[in-house]
């Protein structure tokens, strides 16, 4: 009987302590899209990515020529020749892909730049909704836009527009 009487006292305890949680919702994707300087660092950021692609593709390119030049040369080269343009092509196919990983590899200058980008701006957004949680009382604020497993969410704990005009921007 004591087991009992404790047990449901622990049910009743954890009852109440669960029900007084408080949740909300944020949905990133909605509030970058409503941040000008966000916009404005994407397309930079699509701007570099275009001109480092472009550098990419030209040295590809040289070295799909030197290929092609080989082929064609290579009945007339003798030994040595051929060994030198295969070397060429080769150096022009590691210098390609160089730039590539230089460019866009997981350390690469896009990742930094977006980093340097974007980082502040989530910095303010996170400070934004950490303010309005510690002043609302909420322990968990979830994004919307990233919970894959989330079914459905009712739109009144949905904090968005209370972050924009935090941050300074109407909806």
């Amino acid at each position: 009987m004591k087991k009992l009487f404790t047990l449901t006292a622990l049910m009743c305890l954890f009852c109440f302590t669960a029900g007084a949680q408080k949740f909300a919702l944020v949905d990133m994707e909605y509030i970058l899209n409503r941040i000008p300087t966000y916009e404005r660092a994407n397309e930079q950021l699509n701007q570099l990515s275009k001109r480092w692609e472009a550098e990419v593709e030209a040295v590809s390119l040289e070295a799909q020529t030197l290929y092609k030049n080989y082929q064609n040369e290579a009945l007339f080269l003798s030994e040595e020749q051929k060994n030198k343009k295969e070397e060429e092509i080769v150096a022009k196919e590691k210098q390609a892909s160089e730039l590539k990983r230089q460019y866009f590899g997981p350390d690469g200058e896009l990742y930094k730049k977006r980093e340097s980008l974007m980082a502040p701006i989530q910095d303010e957004i996170y400070e934004a909704v950490k303010q309005i949680s510690e002043s609302e009382g909420y322990q968990v604020v979830v994004d919307r836009s990233s919970a894959s497993s989330m079914i459905y969410a009712s739109p009144k704990i949905d904090i968005s527009n209370e972050v924009l005009r935090k941050l300074g921007y109407s909806n």
